[in-house]
């Protein structure tokens, strides 16, 4: 007989999974069971600063009060009744999204990977009925090193092999270009490009930040060639980057947004396609659809989130406490740092490979009580919670520091 989860140890439940549990993550070996704010707790009752926010999804920190009491108000009076039916906080989700991204129409949904899907849905539709693209020859032109999700469709134009390997074979219709080059995009879009679909900052890559005028230049080369831009703000949205949305560091206004991980506010999965009226109005009644997108709760939340965002209190938090990120990155430059990317509260830190891997860097500020995920080879990611505070960052770079400095 198996003990209770409260009384089984770290080592305990992470033996537990092995069997029982697809082996498709690589976790870091800490075993969460509370947390608040941008801390979080083992089942030891150890602390550690969550430099991570999983993976964005909670930009507002663990248990935000604001957010926690919209998901309870909204669980004592209704959770769930399908798109069969109207609900009754579908609708000011709605307007408010709208009126927060500065488009017309939301489509909502569940996961980010869904909200990906479902613009390049919504793209195909519109390319056919308004473009007029020929039956089943519609493109989309999309980024290498692009992380869009995990579906078939989105790993058929991945360029990293672990995602692609081993589930061929793939969806036809997609283009890939080289990141960040405006020429080669030129290039590939032709009459039959429904969209061009990229991350404004590409986050799995290693928080990848175009140059000044690539957002700007991509929106220019839509019109000018009569497609649609798709901005991916999954993860790079709603405050990170000290803007509601990244887009906005160039004035850019995309045709379609995508928007997921942040808008549940860490309590439930909710991703939303934000549009323009005369590109999301190509849908019609069974065309696309969800069971859970646009339930009550999840509209009682991401409504949650969208006030939060409103006040504009989180971007300027993120905006002022990126450039602390900033200067305490630039300290460690030479000493264990080869380079980083940063804008707002995300940041790609390159570590000198003599001095471990991201996964072995990782672990060992783990061990010092910071949680931080690796992303390719000797490069980590930061993007702390939107509430941690200046010390607490200072704090995380210092045993950054340290760290660093033991490794020497």
């Amino acid at each position: 007989m198996t003990a209770p989860a409260h009384a089984r140890t770290s080592a305990d439940l992470i033996r537990a999974e092995e069997p029982v549990l697809a082996h498709n993550y690589h976790p870091l070996p800490v075993v969460v069971a509370r947390a608040e704010g941008a801390w979080v707790e083992d089942v030891e009752g150890r602390r550690y600063l969550d430099m991570l926010a999983g993976y964005s999804a909670l930009n507002f920190g663990h248990r935000h009060p604001a957010l926690l009491q919209a998901a309870h108000d909204q669980l004592d009076r209704l959770t769930l009744t399908s798109r069969a039916f109207h609900n009754d906080r579908l609708a000011e989700f709605a307007e408010r999204l709208a009126a927060l991204t500065g488009l017309d129409m939301v489509l909502p949904m569940n996961t980010g990977a869904e909200a990906v899907e479902s613009g390049i849905k919504v793209a195909r539709k519109w390319a056919y009925d308004v473009k007029g693209v020929p039956e089943g020859q519609a493109t989309i032109v999309v980024a290498a090193d692009n992380f869009h999700g995990r579906t078939t469709t989105i790993v058929s134009f991945s360029t990293d092999e672990t995602a692609r390997a081993g589930f061929g074979p793939f969806t036809p219709g997609f283009k890939i270009v080289p990141y960040n080059d405006l020429a080669a995009l030129e290039e590939a879009v032709d009459e039959t490009t429904a969209a061009v679909l990229i991350e404004p900052i590409q986050g799995e890559a290693g928080v990848i930040i175009p140059d000044e005028g690539y957002l700007t230049g991509v929106r220019e080369l839509t019109r000018r060639k009569g497609c649609l831009f798709i901005a991916d703000e999954i993860q790079s949205g709603l405050g990170r980057t000290g803007r509601t949305l990244a887009v906005e560091h160039e004035s850019v206004v995309p045709d379609v947004l995508l928007l997921g991980k942040a808008l549940g506010g860490g309590i439930v999965p909710v991703s939303a396609v934000v549009a323009r009226r005369e590109v999301m109005g190509v849908l019609g009644p069974g065309e696309h659809g969800s069971t859970f997108g646009g339930n009550p709760l999840a509209a009682a939340v991401g409504t949650a989130v969208v006030e939060l965002l409103e006040t504009g209190e989180f971007q300027r938090r993120a905006d002022e406490l990126g450039t602390v990120l900033r200067e305490g990155l630039e300290a460690l430059r030479g000493h264990g740092v080869t380079g980083f990317r940063a804008r707002g509260l995300w940041a790609g830190v390159d570590v000198d490979p003599a001095l471990g891997t991201g996964r072995e860097i990782s672990e060992r500020l783990m061990r010092e009580g910071i949680l931080v995920k690796d992303t390719h080879g000797s490069t980590i990611r930061l993007a702390p919670p939107l509430t941690v505070t200046a010390d607490e960052l200072r704090s995380a770079l210092g045993t950054l520091e340290k760290v660093l400095g033991q490794a020497g």
